[in-house]
């Protein structure tokens, strides 16, 4: 085993080593060797390589999504580091413990025309749990510090070098820490000067690392006052975004469900799933819109207490609705933030939600209330509308949907791109034992794929990414690495550009739309197939689908991809005619 001649080098790998952060995902570059030579001379550390940035955090980001802990991507100088912004914001909005660390040269040759420079320090201020800006050892390639930064060094080398230590250590510790405690993504900047490659034997530091300290829960005093004013109304909503699967006890979910004065509005990504619950909300606020009666209805559907826990909601209905017609109470349980997404925030529970239903179910009682019966009559009836809507509907994005959605084997893990993706999946039922993953924070396309494959490295069962055309060309170079696994499955629903923007006010049928907003292609799926030997399905129509799909799940020797085709410029009729039919 070697190590970095570089003590800050050494550092930062062993203050990664003692935090437990194992999964190192590097982009070769030249300035960051001694983090490289570090992390891949240790047996400890899993490290992946990844060519492509912004491509290598996504995949650092599926890794740390699914075990639900810190993982470290690692770059060079310059604008590689721009790179990981995507990522990062999508970390900062979806709490997950990213560790940006980059390679950064001395601040003596920022902004001198020196190559490969750009200002590091706190790029990523806005969207970040901490930044660690941390000092340049003095006793490496001490001539050169002398020569051009000789304030750096106050008295004695080594008196020098024990304070960028002392200073590097805290900085170290503070950044882990969050990233731990919290789940908010951290950046660590590392300067560096040549030699960058000697190596050592033996180590030539001795790292200061603390230990983590995990805070109390806040808000346990508040439970007794409102488990009162719970217990005197009729009608309380339970709202629930992205949640990872298996984090909330069956027992909580079934007090939920079997109280008649409170429904449970779920979206596919919150993995929760009960016969009582509502898993497609959109069916439900769509026809109140269309209703004649649609004050009246939108006012019995208004909560007394609205109660929310998980991350962002897909659903902008609910959300119109919830800010128009606001309930008198707005709980949010969540250990870390809580964002007042209704503008009626009242409470915040910062602890987790098994903790506050622990103590919470205590202090309840049913009350006399037909809230949950009249809505789960509406429910009844959509789906049974639904049912006979789809048995009339030309092949389309709905239609394929709902094929693919019945065809998934049990157990697999579930990724969604965003967009029109993670929306048509909202309208049908999931099988519970899926485990569904979505990156919702920030709802971009960018890097669905590299998510995708980067969460099922440590997946028990295989992984289906469904993603739409230009999701999956928009973030192709996250097939650029050697590490998917055969049972690894993608489906590329193509209508052909962003079918979504059809669906959205101001849609024209002109030059300009297609190309500008809708951003229609000839691109061929097939050809990315060939390129990094996937093996490769197609469909354009109901029994070819099928068809396809009676193969496409079983076991291989390669990655497998389905496209489907389906018609761009019926897609958006069949969809808004869909939520006419239910109405």
């Amino acid at each position: 085993m070697k190590y970095s001649s570089i003590p800050v080098a050494q550092s930062v790998v062993a203050h990664c080593k003692a935090k437990g952060i194992q999964n190192i995902i590097i982009s070769p570059g030249s300035r960051n060797a001694p983090l490289t030579i570090g992390f891949t001379e240790d047996s400890y550390f899993k490290c992946f390589s990844i060519v492509d940035e912004r491509s290598a955090a996504f995949f650092a980001l599926g890794i740390a999504q699914n075990l639900r802990a810190p993982v470290a991507v690692v770059c060079t100088s310059g604008s590689a580091l721009l790179n990981y912004y995507p990522a990062v914001a999508e970390a900062f909005y979806s709490d997950i413990p990213l560790v940006v660390i980059s390679a950064d040269r001395p601040r003596y040759k920022i902004d001198v025309g020196d190559g490969q420079t750009i200002r590091q320090d706190n790029v990523f201020h806005r969207h970040i749990g901490y930044s660690a800006n941390l000092k340049q050892d003095v006793t490496h390639a001490s001539d050169r510090v002398l020569r051009y930064a000789p304030e750096y060094i106050d008295g004695s080398l080594t008196s020098a070098q024990k304070e960028v230590q002392g200073y590097n250590d805290s900085e170290l510790n503070k950044a882990m820490s969050i990233a731990i405690t919290t789940g908010l993504p951290v950046h660590i900047n590392v300067r560096f000067e040549e030699p960058l490659y000697d190596k050592l034997e033996n180590p030539s530091v001795s790292p200061e690392i603390e230990k983590v300290r995990v805070s109390g829960d806040e808000g346990l005093e508040l439970i007794k006052d409102c488990a009162s004013f719970w217990n005197t109304k009729q009608r309380k909503m339970v709202l629930v975004g992205v949640n990872d699967p298996n984090k909330v006890d069956q027992k909580f979910l079934d007090f939920l469900a079997d109280d008649p004065s409170v429904i449970v509005l779920t979206e596919t990504t919150s993995n929760l799933h009960h016969p009582n619950f509502f898993p497609s909300i959109d069916s439900i606020i769509a026809p109140i819109e269309k209703s004649e009666e649609k004050e009246k209805l939108f006012k019995k559907l208004q909560p007394d207490i609205l109660l929310t826990f998980g991350g962002l909601i897909v659903s902008k209905k609910i959300k119109a609705f919830l800010r128009e017609y606001k309930p008198q109470q707005h709980w949010h349980i969540d250990n870390v933030k809580s964002y007042n997404t209704f503008f009626s925030q009242t409470h915040h529970f910062k602890m987790e939600v098994d903790t506050f239903f622990k103590q919470f179910t205590n202090q309840t009682k049913r009350v006399s209330s037909n809230y949950f019966k009249f809505w789960n009559s509406v429910k009844n009836n959509y789906i049974i509308k639904r049912d006979q809507y789809l048995t009339q509907i030309d092949f389309s994005d709905m239609l394929a949907f709902q094929i693919i959605s019945e065809s998934i084997p049990e157990s697999y893990q579930l990724q969604l791109s965003n967009s029109s993706t993670v929306r048509y999946a909202q309208l049908f039922d999931l099988k519970p034992s899926l485990n569904v993953f979505c990156n919702r924070g920030t709802s971009g396309i960018d890097g669905s794929t590299s998510t995708a494959i980067g969460a099922s490295m440590y997946a028990k069962n295989p992984t289906l990414l469904i993603t739409g055309d230009l999701s999956f060309l928009y973030d192709s170079n996250g097939l650029w690495n050697n590490y998917i696994r055969p049972d690894f499955r993608i489906i590329v629903v193509n209508n052909d550009g962003g079918g979504i923007f059809r669906i959205l006010p101001g849609k024209e049928d002109t030059f300009n739309f297609e190309r500008f907003f809708e951003t229609k292609h000839d691109l061929k799926v097939r050809k990315y197939c060939e390129m990094f030997d996937f093996e490769y399905f197609f469909s354009d129509n109901e029994d070819s689908l099928k068809f396809a799909i009676s193969a496409f799940y079983e076991p291989s020797e390669s990655p497998k991809l389905l496209e489907v085709s389906t018609p761009r410029l019926l897609n958006d009729k069949i969809l808004l005619a869909y939520f006419d039919f239910i109405s």
